[in-house]
């Protein structure tokens, strides 16, 4: 699953593991599951992090690795935040390929750049409870203040429109040799995510149907 932060890749994804009955594979996921386990991989992962430091591909691909090796696996995954560069999109053919299976789609959703920092520079939080509101799709009855406890609403620096922008061209940076590598492949399935919810999984259910046959 590929898609920009605020695109609903996320929301999408969990679509896709309730029709398809397998398990969503986030990296994320697997990197709390490792440390807090304190597998040999999670270790090795907790210290890098420790100093600072990316941590390398092999790492991150022994953990994707080894989740797709377990039994609930075994009729695929959706895979989350994994690869996120043409080097691991490789080292995932190859584990894939070990596996006995093989990357059978790539979804890319889709949004306008200015339709993701509307939805992510919206968002506004009360200081007593944390309630989220957002400017257009959940207003507070009274701008600034929240309806529940009264308490003044402030924006995280994360949700600055300034911040959001530069976040989604960081972004974009990083994925363009990843959707020409798949797109070369035809592998690529480009769905338009400014739609409603219900019509992206709709279009996206179908389009993946043609290409994968399930």
């Amino acid at each position: 699953m590929l898609g920009a932060p605020g695109a609903g890749k996320g929301t999408q994804a969990r679509h896709l593991v309730t029709e398809l009955g397998i398990p969503q594979v986030s990296t994320g996921d697997l990197f709390r599951e490792h440390m807090k386990r304190e597998t040999e991989l999670g270790k090795l992962a907790s210290k890098i992090i420790g100093e600072g430091k990316l941590v390398p591909d092999d790492v991150t691909c022994g953990m994707v690795r080894e989740r797709l090796s377990r039994e609930d696996a075994d009729a695929g995954a959706v895979l989350d935040g994994f690869p996120r560069t043409p080097a691991q999109a490789e080292a995932l053919d190859h584990m894939a390929s070990e596996l006995g299976g093989g990357v059978e789609a790539v979804v890319c959703i889709r949004v306008p750049s200015e339709v993701l920092v509307d939805r992510l520079a919206g968002r506004w939080l009360c200081r007593a409870q944390g309630h989220i509101y957002h400017e257009t799709s959940h207003p507070p009855r009274i701008p600034g203040i929240c309806d529940l406890d009264g308490s003044e609403l402030y924006q995280r620096e994360d949700d600055r429109r300034e911040t959001v922008t530069a976040r989604l061209k960081v972004y974009q940076a990083q994925t363009a040799e990843l959707i020409d590598y798949y797109r070369a492949r035809d592998l690529l399935v480009e769905v338009d995510g400014s739609q409603p919810e219900e019509t992206v999984w709709e279009v996206l259910r179908s389009a993946l149907a043609k290409k994968v046959g399930r």
